[in-house]
């Protein structure tokens, strides 16, 4: 893969940085602080955050009312603005600074050689082991909106919002430490002016639970605000009397960690993610709750420069099956979760309209499986008997035996009712009808079987006084991959709103939580069948030759594609970029790009099946029902996202 800009895909690599420290010696800490700024440049970093008075040490106590230690502090951060002329990121770090006749507990905004602007903490905490109002006061009291720093002006105050140049859609703001804890943070009002990264210099000591407490703080601010938020508090240096000091750094991303320092270090510590403001933006655009909330105060802007660093690679994880947790605790949940969604959603349905009749096709595939299962569950929690489900197998041209007989024996053992109606024969009444050649194995071929499917099954729940249950996925609704008045119909389908990836995870998850024995073997079974819809004949050994991934490609890169596009609204280049990462040595660009562009070319053209898919439970943040979800025009154009995944280059 080519290297590239972060800030042409929409990323800001930030760092959190807790150096090594020593009380009231200004010196050493700021020789620290050189050492970790110098790192984070060499990482490619834009932003790097350090704790609350990292120059002077956070302990100092009535030290703060020495001028000895105020004027080294001063002198500490020249240097660092000296250290930084030759630098592209932009340094976020502590001190106490004088104005007007106050102390204040501040953040320093150093970029390019020069100080850009001071922030001082809002709320001052006195009580238990902090007593900082005995030293500082609050930015609220301040009533100077300039400080004297070597002959400069400076901008100073809490209303204060930085621009990236670089970066369009980049603005951060500064709190310090307590404001997070406050009931009304800083960084709120911030956040509803513009700043969609917020930058926090902490001094938060340990005590049993407190960690835990601080890491969900964090990542819950992050997601009420639709931002990315950067912690960085006080190492184990600042560790005296009787307060021990952790060096706990956080970098969190609209409710996600992304990177954490490793606490109780004795050294020094940088951690270093990249934040996606592509993400933040869309989450905000569709937040409506966000959008009418109101800031209460003004703010001035300061525009410096970034980073904008060529680089080969992220830092940040980029999942490959996002739909799918990465734990299997948290697989385990989300299943039970989802299991429970869909039943909730089919009892509702058959107690609403009075049935207690229900007929669906099952081929021994994922998709007819899950929503056995998902019957099943229902039937027992309406107190139904399970024999009222009459599952269907409808065996035709390409039927293997392996699906077959799993389908059969998998309705026998759950104790539904079983018919089996082979189609051969009316299909071919059909060819003959329609004068098509059964030795021509194209689109009609396929839906032909697929339509007379749809038709058994609507007529049988005609005669049971019932109604057909769906089957389809979230997947093969994106991509079109159903018979437009065939699979595509039912009266209700309980998959509609789970991706191909995770039905396989939701069938193996009942194989081993629900089941057991000869059931299990056989949802096992299922699970290892290559995906396919069986219309074209075996080969000579009775085995599937029609995979579908071989037509549409690989559903956990399709998959991929769609939570992408459809939740944050990536471009091509993007989507591209994030799966050469995820996938690499396993698909290339090569391949990514074609399969992009298909995927692109099946979602736009195939919206008229969406726009008529029958009523079905949403389970996720991602799904594409029009009366709710997804509302596009049926005939939208697709040439400007093909043309942008054309002009990528390999």
């Amino acid at each position: 893969m080519q290297d590239f800009r972060l800030n042409e895909y929409g990323f800001l690599r930030v760092a959190v940085a807790v150096p090594e420290c020593r009380v009231a010696e200004c010196d050493f800490n700021s020789e620290k602080i050189i050492e970790l700024i110098n790192e984070a440049e060499a990482g490619g970093g834009d932003v790097v955050v350090f704790p609350e008075l990292a120059i002077s040490s956070y302990t100092g106590a009535d030290l703060f009312f020495q001028p000895v230690l105020l004027e080294w502090s001063l002198a500490a951060l020249n240097r660092i603005i000296e250290a930084t002329a030759e630098k592209k990121c932009t340094v976020v770090v502590g001190l106490p600074i004088e104005n007007s006749g106050k102390l204040y507990n501040c953040a320093a905004i150093v970029s390019g050689g020069r100080c850009r602007g001071i922030v001082p903490k809002t709320y001052i905490p006195n009580s238990g082991e902090f007593y900082e109002a005995r030293w500082f006061s609050s930015a609220d009291d301040c009533e100077t909106d300039l400080v004297l720093l070597n002959g400069e002006s400076i901008p100073f105050g809490n209303d204060l919002i930085f621009s990236l140049l670089n970066y369009p859609h980049i603005k951060f703001g500064v709190e310090i430490c307590e404001d997070l804890w406050a009931v009304n943070p800083p960084s709120n009002n911030l956040a509803l002016a513009g700043a969609n990264v917020i930058f926090n210099l902490s001094a938060s000591n340990e005590y049993l639970g407190k960690y835990q407490y601080r890491r969900n703080l964090v990542a819950v601010q992050s997601a009420r605000l639709n931002a990315a938020y950067v912690y960085s508090s006080a190492g184990c240096g600042e560790s005296s009397t009787d307060t021990v000091y952790s060096g706990h750094g956080v970098i969190a991303e609209n409710g996600t960690i992304l990177a954490e320092t490793k606490r109780f270090s004795l050294n020094s510590q940088l951690e270093i993610a990249d934040v996606d403001t592509d993400k933040i933006l869309s989450e905000r655009l569709k937040n409506k709750t966000f959008g009418k909330s109101l800031h209460h105060k003004s703010y001035r802007n300061i525009e410096i420069s970034s980073a904008n660093s060529l680089v080969n690679n992220l830092r940040r994880k980029i999942i490959k099956s996002p739909f799918v947790p990465s734990k299997s605790e948290d697989r385990a949940e989300n299943c039970s979760e989802i299991f429970n969604i869909q039943t909730a959603a089919l009892s509702k349905r058959l107690r609403t309209i009075h049935c207690e009749n229900l007929v669906l096709g099952i081929s021994g595939g994922l998709d007819s499986t899950l929503a056995l299962l998902v019957a099943c569950a229902t039937f027992r929690n309406l107190k139904i008997d399970l024999s009222k489900i009459l599952a269907v197998t409808m065996p035709g041209f390409g039927t293997t035996g392996r699906t077959k007989s799993n389908a059969e024996e998998l309705a026998d053992l759950l104790g539904v009712s079983l018919r089996i109606i082979p189609i051969d024969k009316a299909v071919k009444q059909h060819f003959t009808d329609i004068a098509h050649d059964p030795n021509d194995f194209s689109v009609v071929y396929e839906n032909s079987q697929a339509r007379e499917r749809t038709q058994i099954l609507m007529d049988i729940s005609n005669q049971v006084g019932g109604i057909v249950l769906g089957t389809g996925d979230l997947s093969e609704i994106a991509l079109g991959w159903s018979t437009y008045n065939a699979d595509h119909i039912s009266m209700y389908n309980v998959n509609c709103g789970i991706p191909k990836t995770l039905v396989k995870y939701l069938v193996q998850w009942c194989a081993e939580e629900h089941y057991g024995g000869r059931i299990a073997e056989i949802l096992t079974d299922i699970c290892n069948t290559p995906i396919s819809p069986e219309l074209l004949p075996p080969d000579k050994d009775g085995n599937i030759i029609q995979e579908t991934e071989k037509s549409v490609g690989s559903y956990q890169l399709n998959d991929f594609f769609l939570y992408e596009f459809m939740r944050f609204g990536y471009r091509p280049k993007k989507m591209f970029l994030t799966a050469c990462i995820a996938f690499k040595g396993e698909i290339t660009p090569k391949e990514i790009k074609h399969w992009l562009r298909m995927f692109y070319t099946r979602f736009f053209r195939n919206q008229f099946k969406r726009s008529c898919i029958p009523d079905g439970p949403k389970v996720g943040t991602v799904a594409l029902s029009p009366r709710a979800d997804w509302r596009m025009a049926t005939d939208t154009e697709a040439q400007m996202w093909l043309r942008e995944t054309d002009s990528i280059e390999i």
